[in-house]
């Protein structure tokens, strides 16, 4: 076996660096909810949700968004390649929901108006329009290069 080219030693370097500070930050983040004495009672509930989540993703979700993915990879070829156009604003919708969800469904709705003054009913329209820009800037793209790609060709 050779030598890893020394080219590659400061990645390597930069992403055992990165994988340590999130160790390092997911522990501490562990230490101060294990020392709060409010939330002792639903740390077993925190744990029980986590494996439920996992199990979830690795069990039903990846093999479904894989299965997605395999499904653009069929689309048919053009000259500028479809694929991550579709790729990304299904990413960025799946990434927002996760973040918007709990004001989509109205979880903990008093909390947010205590807090804010306003309620939930604006969030699902909102997560709409978004997923419909980023759809829309990324069909926008796609137009753009085939033009661009059209040009070129003569």
């Amino acid at each position: 076996m050779s030598a890893p080219a020394p080219t590659r030693t400061p990645v390597r370097l930069a992403q055992a660096v990165g994988v340590l500070g999130c160790v390092a930050l997911a522990g501490y983040a562990a230490t101060i909810v294990v020392r709060d004495p409010t939330l002792h009672p639903s740390i077993p509930w925190m744990l029980v949700w986590f494996a439920g989540a996992v199990l979830l993703h690795d069990l039903v979700l990846f093999p479904l968004y894989a299965a997605a993915d395999r499904a653009l990879a069929l689309l048919p070829a053009t000259r500028v390649p479809l694929v991550n156009h579709v790729r990304l604003p299904l990413l960025g919708a799946g990434l927002t929901l996760l973040v918007y969800l709990p004001g989509i469904i109205r979880q903990g709705g008093p909390v947010v108006h205590a807090a804010t003054g306003l309620d939930q009913e604006p969030f699902l329209a909102r997560w709409l329009w978004l997923v419909l820009a980023m759809a829309g800037v990324s069909a926008l793209v796609w137009v753009a290069r085939v033009t661009r790609r059209s040009a070129a060709d003569g």
